[in-house]
This record gives structure tokens, sequence and C-alpha cells, in this order.
């Protein structure tokens, strides 16, 4: 399938092209400012299928409007007709075509042509109302304020909010990217005249105000280590997008470790409901933990070296050993009530990563010294 994409060096399109291309899809036809009048006339005359994603949003003089979004429209839809060349169109439009203003009145004069020429060709048209979008590629001041957002905050840029309270609609690009992949390997039919529902559960409304501070928390997480909820869907996907606005000469960060005789241990990522991730490096030779835990449970793995982690049920004289080694790697629980150590058996540094159910709490560190 030849696929023409309008706008492809944009937001949206910068996003399809890459997944189309990682969909298996070989011959796609990328439509941008640069390309030049003979260049779409040809495009129209061998795609089989179009995604229309150019437009403008913010034009120096109103006028734009009509020419970037509703002019360009039907100027592709022209030349399909021209070439002969009937094939689906899907145009991504806005929630703003609902309103009055210039660009609400482009983009409905926009749908408008896609829709007459459905009915017209008795083809297939997909038009979508997109609330804001948001995701990798977009443009700080220009996209969307997310996109504003993290670029200024992950480089300690002021951000202004003039009313926190107020509620936006929004989208994620993958998911919008999910949708328009399934349509082309589906070719499900949509009745002329009627828009692509957008599914309600992908929509995410949200206050500028909360946005921005949990913006501001990511930015936060690499020096309190604690990683965002991953299982709220909106915050992953805010998360995802704040990582892609980091600058290129800041993509890591120190973590603090802590060091001894013995070795060190290192904090290295926290959450508030699944605990904590660290690494143990203990030299040769060396035991550490004897210790033991009334709720508090973990798990150890051993990456590197060789090692015997030591068990002792509380009020038992019963010893149980586990020899574990990072060229054999598995993973040890440590169940509560049993007392435990780890013991270095080998000629090198033993190094392992532990995980631990909740995040350390000095005033309550359900942490008891027994020797095993």
């Amino acid at each position: 399938m030849r696929i023409l994409v309008t706008g492809a060096a944009g937001f949206l399109g910068k996003n399809l092209v890459y997944n189309l291309r990682n969909a298996g899809y070989e011959e796609i036809f990328e439509y941008t400012l640069d390309s030049t009048e003979e260049d779409l006339k040809k495009y129209t005359a061998e795609c089989d299928f179009v995604f229309h994603l150019a437009g403008v949003n913010r034009p120096k003089d109103p006028k734009e409007f009509m020419e970037g979004n509703n002019d360009l429209t039907r100027k592709v839809l022209s030349l399909l007709k021209e070439n002969g060349n009937i094939v689906p169109v899907l145009l991504s439009s806005s929630i703003q075509a609902g309103l009055n203003n210039d660009y609400g009145k482009s983009k409905r004069a926009a749908e408008e042509a896609v829709f007459t020429y459905a009915g017209e060709e008795e083809v297939p048209v997909y038009v979508y109302r997109f609330p804001n979008l948001f995701g990798k590629w977009s443009m700080p001041n220009y996209n969307t304020v997310i996109a504003t957002f993290c670029h200024n905050i992950a480089r300690d840029i002021p951000i202004r909010i003039d009313d926190p309270e107020k509620i936006i609609s929004l989208a994620y690009v993958d998911d919008v990217i999910s949708q328009f992949l399934r349509i082309l390997e589906t070719g499900i039919r949509i009745p002329v005249g009627e828009f692509v529902t957008f599914p309600p559960n992908l929509i995410y409304e949200r206050k500028l105000g909360f946005i921005a501070e949990k913006i501001r928390s990511f930015k936060s997480s690499r020096e309190n280590l604690m990683i965002p909820d991953m299982g709220d869907e909106f915050e992953k996907k805010l998360y995802s997008t704040y990582l892609s606005f980091l600058p290129e000469n800041d993509f890591s960060y120190p973590l603090k470790m802590n060091t001894d005789e013995r070795g060190s241990f290192t904090e290295f990522i926290k959450t508030r409901e699944r605990g904590q991730v660290s690494v143990n490096v203990s030299h040769p030779g060396i035991t550490k933990g004897q210790h033991w835990h009334n709720s508090k449970n973990e798990k150890f793995l051993v990456v590197k070296g060789n090692a015997a982690i030591n068990f002792r049920k509380m009020g038992s004289d019963e010893i149980i050993t586990y020899h574990v080694s990072g060229d054999r790697p598995e993973v040890v629980d440590i169940p509560t009530g049993y007392t435990h150590n780890i013991v270095n058996e080998g000629e090198e540094d033993l190094i392992t990563v532990m995980w631990a159910n909740e995040v350390f709490d000095p005033d309550r560190p359900d942490t008891f010294r027994e020797e095993v």
C-alpha cells in the first residue's frame, strides 16, 4: 500500500510516519513544507490512502488559517479527483471546529470538503476532531501547553499559568497513531457525514495546575528517586513525554553511594506503591545483613560474583543456605520472620540488586538486628 501523509514533518505526522514504517509499510509519500506542487500531484496520483494531517494553527496572519486548513484540503481532494485516484482520506481536525473563531471556521470548512468528497465519490473518509494532543516530538510554544511545560521545567525556565483550575482535554499521540493504524488495517467504514469517535477512555481531562505539578514532580524524581505512578495511564504517558524533552546533555544524574569498609549500598529507584530498588556491593569475604523484618520483604538478585544467602527462622536453630551466582541469575525471596545475611564467597566484589516492598522509613525501619 502506498500512503500519502501530509504534514509528515509535523508532530502528528512524524509520529505516524515512523510507526507506519514500524508496521511494515514501505511506500510512504511525505508531503511537507519543503515539498512542491509537483510532488503533491505525483503523490495524489499514486497513493492508495491519504492521511491529511497538514494544517495551520498559529499563523502570523489570520487569513493563513483558511489557506493552510481549508484550501490545502480542497487542493488534495481536487488532485485526487483529477488523477482519477479516488482513495480513502483521513482528516485530522480539532474540537475547535465547533467554535466560531478563525481557526475553528477553517477546520470546519476542511471537514465539509472531505464529507462532500465522500458523498460524491462514494469512498470512505475518516474525520477526527481531536482534543489537545501531547507526546514525543511535539514543539514547545506551538503544539501543546504540555510541550511548553515539559521543555521549560526540564530547563528551569519559568512557566506561566493564568488559571490553574482550567481543565483541558488531552489525547496521547501514541493512542492516536494506534487508531490510525487500526483504520488502515481494518478498512472499517463510517457513515458519510459522521465523525470517527475517539475512545472516551483515552481522553484525559486535567487541570492545568495539576499537570504543571506532575511535571515538576518528574524533575524532582531525580533527587528523591520517586518514580511516578505507572499504574495511572495519564501519568505514565505524561512522564514519557517529559523525558522526551530532557536536554541532550542532561540524560544522566548522580546517585548517592553509601560506602564503608565492607563495600557500598546505593538506592536506585523508589515508588510509593511498590517499594524501592537498590544496588549492594560487598567486598570478598564480607557478610552483610544479619537482621530480620516483621512485614518488610525483599528480593535479592546477584548479578556478579558468588554468594551464600543464609536464613534462620526466628526461634529456630536450623540454618538454610542458598548458593547463588551472577553466572546463573536467580531471584531469592527474603521472607518475613527469618533473620538473614548475604556472604561474598568469591574473590571479586559481589554485586546484588535488592528490591524491598516499601521505601525505607527511618522512623519505622522494621529491621531488627539478629545474627543468623
